[in-house]
């Protein structure tokens, strides 16, 4: 059985904070919800309802109490508000690999967040955590969380064919990775909030 671990609040560039999730985050889950994208990849509830919601958050703290993973809500520093999320799923670690994932809400796209939060949170990965592989899976067609892996340093290994059943169908999956000897000129140290 794996241990429970404790999810940081690190800063993710000037503007931005990774903290765990809250119960006040459900704001961020309606928006999610609402998005033709965010419930079809993950299990944010649609239709959205309180109750629904507040499963969601209660499954981000288990993944942290049952040792699989760290969630991450990612907020603007200047107000708090939650724009986005990004987790590091380490059911792998033993092998020697963590899979990243991450979205983000409308307000908070085009703004280089998603790249700031995957520069933070793959560099404690690489570096503090010691985890020597750390992917992302990206559906083809997303040119948008294809620049941010890119922007971060990630290199494409390949295309998974039929890896993910979204929407209903089967899909194929581009695999991006950062090894602990990668170098990126965007990475820096994360800073403990």
């Amino acid at each position: 059985m794996a241990l429970p671990l404790t999810v940081p609040s690190m800063t993710a560039g000037a503007d931005f904070v990774l903290r765990p999730w809250e119960m006040s985050d459900l704001p961020l889950i309606r928006e999610a919800a609402a998005d033709d994208y965010i419930p079809l990849i993950t299990t944010i509830p649609s239709p959205y309802s309180d109750e629904a919601a507040e499963a969601f958050v209660r499954r981000q703290w288990d993944r942290a109490a049952t040792g699989t993973g760290y969630p991450f809500a990612i907020a603007r520093t200047r107000d708090r508000r939650p724009v986005g999320s990004i987790g590091l799923r380490v059911t792998d670690a033993p092998e020697g690999r963590a899979t990243l994932g991450y979205w983000m809400t409308a307000p908070g796209r085009g703004q280089g967040v998603a790249g700031a939060a995957l520069r933070t949170v793959t560099t404690w990965a690489l570096h503090e955590l010691r985890i020597p592989r750390v992917q992302v899976l990206i559906e083809p067609w997303n040119t948008a969380s294809v620049r941010t892996a890119e922007s971060a340093g990630y290199r494409r290994e390949g295309l998974l064919r039929g890896w993910r059943e979204i929407g209903g169908r089967r899909r194929d999956m581009l695999i991006y990775a950062r090894l602990n000897e990668d170098r990126h000129p965007g990475d820096w140290a994360p800073t403990r909030g």
